[in-house]
């Protein structure tokens, strides 16, 4: 996939240390961005950071240690960010957990795969705004899942605490995504900040971990050969949301082959469970209360 000249700008990858986010890592970098890893374990971060030196010898890359289930290092690693005083041109919050078997709680207490995949990256998103804000004309890229689309979809009993279900948690989550990225997206408007939500397709990545060991091996030996697609192919909506100039404010970026599967990114209609203004308000407001960030566009 080619995309635009990036020389000058800056972009940060959650979850950059493997599949469609070291994928992202390296495609950003080789047009010319500098790019910041980041990741939960330095040893995964240390390495992804080489592997993109490696693969882009006048790459401008750093590593930034970042665990998205923990507010205490969400916040030191923003802090982190924002001392450089350089402007965010590109975040990419791509990170995510799926499946996780049983209930499980962050270290502040917010079920994991609700904590991780949409509280954390709201709460990431709000510490860096000043450097979004810094930048001519910055853009959000959210990474959601298919599951948002799905019939029932919705945002009542956000933390799983009256019932349950490693998938059913997951889309939650993934519906959180493209609601936050519209609600951001109306907020957001009169700045020079884009927000855009992603599908990225399907593929066999490290977020297939929590499955039984017989479906990682099955997802693996399938997923890119018979219905899904490589890693590198499911950074392009990603990368498409990043970089199109003809993106807009509350986009969603998804492959455009039966499915959307795989294929080459386009616009696509949003979730009709996203759409509700109101359902944007109530969870901005619940995870500003929950993660006790506070978003200023001034």
């Amino acid at each position: 996939m080619v995309i635009p000249p990036l020389t000058g700008k800056r972009a940060l990858v959650t979850g950059g240390t493997g599949g469609i986010g070291l994928e992202t890592a390296l495609a950003l970098a080789g047009a010319g961005a500098e790019v910041v890893v980041a990741g939960r374990a330095k040893t995964k971060v240390d390495h992804a950071v080489a592997a993109v030196r490696e693969a882009v010898g006048t790459a401008k890359v750093t590593g930034l240690v970042l665990d998205l289930a923990s507010l205490a290092s969400i916040d030191r690693a923003a802090a982190e960010v924002l001392a450089t005083g350089q402007p965010l041109d590109l975040l990419i919050n791509n990170a995510g957990v799926m499946a996780v078997p049983e209930r499980r709680e962050t270290v502040d207490g917010f079920e994991v795969t609700f904590g991780t995949n949409h509280l954390g990256h709201f709460a990431l998103t709000g510490h860096l705004l000043p450097a979004l804000l810094a930048a001519p004309a910055a853009r959000v890229v959210t990474v959601s899942a298919k599951v948002a689309r799905n019939k029932g979809a919705t945002l009542e009993d956000p933390l799983s605490a009256v019932s349950y279900a490693g998938m059913a948690a997951y889309t939650k989550s993934k519906l959180a995504n493209v609601v936050f990225t519209l609600e951001l997206a109306r907020r957001a408007t009169g700045t020079g900040i884009t927000a855009v939500a992603v599908h990225p397709g399907t593929s066999a990545t490290g977020l297939q971990q929590h499955l039984p060991k017989y479906a990682q091996v099955l997802a693996s030996a399938l997923l890119e050969r018979f219905v899904g697609q490589s890693p590198a192919d499911a950074a392009r909506p990603s990368l498409h949301a990043a970089t199109n100039p003809g993106i807009k404010p509350g986009d969603f970026v998804v492959p455009d082959a039966r499915g959307e599967l795989r294929g080459a990114p386009h616009v696509a209609e949003l979730p009709v469970a996203a759409t509700d203004p109101d359902v944007g308000r109530r969870l901005w407001e619940l995870s500003e209360e929950l993660t006790r960030v506070a978003y200023s566009f001034r």
